[in-house]
């Protein structure tokens, strides 16, 4: 049996802090992040782009950027909204929430961008 490994994520230590377990792998680039929207609209669930600071990244509350795109299927409409959240807001992790309608939660939410830490 393999050794359990500890992160050594702390909340007395900003720049140790993780997104939960998906942020130990390397950020997505641009045709990964496409992929995932792809992926949302497909499945019917509605985006949502969502944004916080970097120091407040372990509550619970983010920021809506505008409404969730209700019923949106462009990719590109919803790559430039999130392009758009970041660059109004560069030093914020930016995150993609697709909502399920039908089972009314988060189908998935992710970092698409990363604010800089403290």
């Amino acid at each position: 049996m393999s050794e359990v490994m500890d992160y050594k994520s702390r909340v007395s230590d900003p720049a140790s802090r993780k997104f939960e377990t998906f942020s130990y792998l390397p950020a997505m680039d641009a045709d990964t992040i496409k992929k995932q929207v792809d992926y949302l609209v497909k499945k019917g669930w509605n985006p949502a782009i969502e944004h916080t600071e970097p120091e407040y990244l372990m509550d619970s509350y983010w920021y809506m950027w505008k409404l969730p795109m209700f019923g949106e299927t462009d990719v590109d409409l919803v790559l430039a909204e999130a392009e758009a959240c970041h660059k109004a807001n560069p030093n914020n992790h930016v995150r993609l929430v697709g909502y399920d309608n039908f089972k009314q939660s988060q189908g998935a939410a992710m970092v698409i961008f990363r604010g800089k830490t403290v």
